[in-house]
């Protein structure tokens, strides 16, 4: 794992991570928490033209300070739409979308969430979890899915408790089945321990590189499915000292989201 003295922490290793998965002129859906700082991020350093969008309405706003929340005020900060889900929603749907950052209790080897129960019993969960929100339309309808979340065989897991997201679904040619857009699904997982994307023939997830300090075995360890590997497997880049201070001063000076 990260060394205690390193001159970063997780956390803002994996907000620079996920920084440099969204591309310039692109545009992306994002929810609250890390992907916002990641978002936030990438519009003042790789990606100065990333056209932001948030479920409650608003499109394309300047970030001059994180909002706590996708409905926060700072949100709409000369944004050039001031509506409501519905448009998001729509644009979804008409796939203008490039991006969504999505979360989950539980992720398996093709990318399929779920935020609904843990448990056997969906009358008598053992936990019941907030459901979808939006997660099911933003991943069926945006190109690219990207995931953030912390790595165990609790959230990394062979099967779902409930299916409440659809990554590829059972494999190769299941969203087209579905009826969901050709060619789009999960990108990119973003995790404690690796960045992961998948496999284009078989679309099972695959370790891309590894986060400095952690071995192929950690992963192995805190995976519930077999995990694929690329070859060669590189060390993820850590984060640049520009990158450190725009997300420290400018992105998340109270350090809400990278910690005291």
């Amino acid at each position: 794992m990260i060394a205690a003295n390193s001159r970063y922490n997780l956390m803002e290793l994996m907000v620079c991570v996920a920084s440099r998965q969204l591309e310039n002129e692109r545009t992306a859906v994002i929810g609250t928490g890390m992907p916002l700082a990641a978002a936030m991020l990438a519009q003042k350093t790789t990606a100065p033209n990333l056209i932001i969008l948030f479920e409650a309405g608003s499109a394309a706003p300047e970030l001059i300070k994180l909002p706590v929340s996708v409905a926060d005020s700072y949100t709409q900060t000369r944004a050039l739409l001031h509506g409501s889900m519905d448009e998001i929603m729509e644009s979804c749907q008409r796939g203008v979308v490039d991006y969504t950052f999505l979360g989950g209790a539980q992720i398996d080897r093709y990318g399929n969430l779920n935020t609904t129960m843990i448990g056997t019993d969906y009358q008598h969960p053992h936990v019941r979890l907030p459901g979808s929100g939006g997660a099911n339309d933003l991943a069926s309808f945006c190109w690219k899915t990207l995931v953030i979340t912390p790595h165990d065989r609790r959230r990394f897991v062979s099967k779902l408790d409930f299916l409440t997201t659809p990554g590829y679904l059972t494999g190769p040619g299941a969203r087209e089945s579905a009826g969901l857009p050709p060619g789009s699904g999960p990108y990119k997982v973003i995790s404690t321990l690796a960045l992961m994307g998948y496999d284009p023939l078989t679309k099972q997830m695959k370790v891309e590189s590894l986060h400095p300090g952690v071995t192929r075995q950690d992963v192995i360890e805190n995976t519930g499915f077999e995990m694929l590997f690329a070859d060669p497997l590189p060390v993820t880049p850590e984060p640049m000292e520009g990158e450190l201070r725009i997300l420290r001063e400018e992105v998340d000076p109270e350090r809400i989201i990278i910690g005291k």
